[in-house]
């Protein structure tokens, strides 16, 4: 349901979607914006990468409850940013990247 907040700003809610390739869904936005999205790209990091199983991705399912896409493990994405992902998908995948890759820290001099 497309709804407003005080600042103007529509919310929107995924109402439908299919499979259309490996980690590719098409999804349908109650706005009737419709979407193909590759999540291949953020399946990165100790918490996403796990849906790099293929069996594990083809758990999603739709909560209309909350209005998106859900995996096993809590996971789910903002439909707002689903409905509007060539704005994040870069900033996601950065974040993913900064996720997975190890912090190294200054080795300590020992005494």
């Amino acid at each position: 349901m497309l709804q407003t907040i005080g600042y103007a700003a529509e919310l929107f809610d995924v109402v439908a979607f299919t499979w259309k390739g490996e980690y590719t869904l098409w999804l349908k936005f109650d706005d009737n914006t419709e979407r193909i999205i590759d999540f291949a790209p953020i399946l990165s990091g100790p918490v996403w990468g796990t849906l790099r199983d293929i069996n594990l991705f083809r758990e999603a399912r739709l909560d209309e409850e909350i209005g998106t896409i859900v995996w096993p493990g809590d996971l789910d994405i903002d439909p707002n940013v689903l409905h509007d992902w060539p704005e994040h998908v870069a900033y996601i995948v950065e974040k993913r990247e900064q996720q997975s890759t190890p912090v190294r820290t200054p080795a300590v001099a020992e005494m």
